[in-house]
């Protein structure tokens, strides 16, 4: 059984991440559609994703939340890295390999951006983006991001090292209004 809608977009649904999600998270993780766009270099097993689910997913620090249309599993979309003291929160996002192209991602993330700042209070949110994922890139810009800067070679996946582009938004760049 879904869990309660959270926040809804134009075209997904935001909801908490439940136990029985954790298949489909899983399943996903493990596509190299997926797994090398985000750096991730070892799939998980059962009580490693188990252990996510406990230590991470259900952190009161952060925010995880399920991607859905029509209430079926799309992707996650999340706040991690959290700052209180400088009101700002890092976001992550996937989309399911067979997802791709539908605009799921942008609306999700644009859904979790609104209320970071209307919500939440954030100053900035920023992400960070493995070199090749031209598809999360776009996202990002086509939602107002400004890409600040690249980190040359900053980290190992996928047999060789990577650079990661940091992206950014302040609240003032960000119309509430609109969304």
């Amino acid at each position: 059984m879904p869990g309660p809608v959270f926040l809804e977009g134009e075209t997904v649904t935001l909801r908490p991440i439940e136990d029985g999600d954790l298949e489909f998270i899983q399943r996903e993780r493990s596509d190299a559609g997926v797994w090398r766009t985000l750096g991730w270099p070892f799939p998980s097993n059962s009580k490693q994703l188990q252990e996510f689910y406990e230590e991470t997913i259900s952190d009161e620090e952060t925010i995880h939340l399920l991607i859905t249309v029509t209430e079926e599993p799309v992707g996650m979309v999340s706040f991690h890295e959290v700052s209180n003291d400088s009101w700002r929160g890092e976001l992550g996002y996937w989309i399911a390999t067979e997802h791709h192209s539908n605009g799921y991602a942008t609306d999700a993330v644009g859904t979790l951006v609104e209320y970071g700042f209307r919500d939440l209070g954030f100053h900035r949110i920023e992400a960070k983006v493995f070199d090749g994922n031209e598809a999360s890139r776009t996202v990002l810009e086509n939602l107002g991001f400004t890409h600040e800067g690249v980190h040359r070679e900053a980290t190992f996946a996928d047999g060789g090292f990577r650079d990661v582009h940091w992206y950014g938004i302040l609240a003032d760049e960000w119309d509430v209004d609109a969304e």
